[in-house]
């Protein structure tokens, strides 16, 4: 498995397996097909809800704690000191673990910097090996680190051909914070998977539109989490190391982006308003 080091020092895999929308029935079942045809990099968050089914699956697929890595995520509403800490230990016991690989902020609103702070003293104890945000603009990003001690090693924003997140991937390469891409295949929004561009691209090197997705994320230097319910597609995805692409097959993907989210604007108030105050428990 390929691997990127972070800013502290620890290995983290180049490509992942995510649970976002993967109902918890079927949690186990997807996270063991994962970890069987490769994947040791598992991510998922507490706004999930299913982090005690990543954790019965890990108990049950004979793997050693040190040769998987896992993410779980803080949600904006237990953004103060006291409740992140409390939440972070609810993650923990779901998860069945000691301690965790990647512990990031969910999402840039509410008081992260509480939560920031209570998660520094979870690095700074050994509780977590690394931490870092998620869907963080690169101003907030510097606002942070700039007024706190520990520097996040992680940012995971939305990124794939049409929203190609090139300004922060120069500002995230610029500072050493690793970028990682969530909806690396934009949900499926504007038939991705029967683009003609990237088609055209898959079909010269044999391969799927999605695998050539996930190589040009990693040739960019992103670190890719995508998900399937199909073990066949999972396989799919993993497959991405044994070809490269060319510069101009690099140059015709990027002029695909559109430089907005196809899947939701985070600057509408509406929508920041109720990712803001949306409550996962009492």
């Amino acid at each position: 498995m390929k691997e990127v080091r972070l800013n502290n020092g620890v290995m983290m895999p180049a490509i992942g397996f995510g649970v976002y929308q993967i109902p918890e029935s079927d949690t186990e079942r997807c996270v063991s097909d994962a970890i069987e045809v490769g994947y040791r990099m598992i991510d998922t968050a507490s706004a999930y809800f299913n982090e005690t089914q990543v954790g019965d699956a890990l108990r049950h697929s004979g793997l050693r704690r040190e040769d998987v890595f896992i993410t779980t995520k803080l949600w904006v509403q237990d953004y103060e000191y006291d409740n992140a800490l409390r939440a972070f230990d609810k993650s923990m016991g779901q998860l069945g673990l000691d301690y965790l690989d990647l512990y990031l902020l969910h999402k840039p609103y509410g008081n992260y910097y509480a939560a920031w702070r209570a998660v520094e003293r979870l690095y700074k104890e050994g509780r977590v090996r690394a931490v870092g945000v998620t869907s963080f603009s690169n101003e907030r990003l510097q606002d942070l680190f700039l007024h706190n001690e520990v520097k996040p090693m992680v940012n995971q924003i939305e990124t794939n051909p049409f929203f190609q997140q090139r300004r922060a991937n120069a500002f995230l390469q610029q500072e050493g914070i690793q970028h990682e891409a969530w909806a690396p295949f934009a949900e499926g929004q504007r038939g991705i998977f029967n683009n003609p561009t990237i088609k055209a691209i898959a079909d010269r090197h044999g391969k799927t539109t999605g695998q050539v997705i996930l190589r040009w994320l990693n040739q960019r230097g992103v670190v890719v989490i995508p998900k399937s319910v199909r073990k066949e597609r999972m396989a799919e995805n993993l497959a991405i190391f044994d070809f490269t692409l060319t510069d101009e097959e690099m140059n015709r993907i990027a002029v695909l982006d559109t430089g907005k989210s196809p899947i939701y604007d985070d600057q509408d108030l509406q929508t920041t308003k109720y990712i803001g105050t949306h409550k996962i428990h009492e």
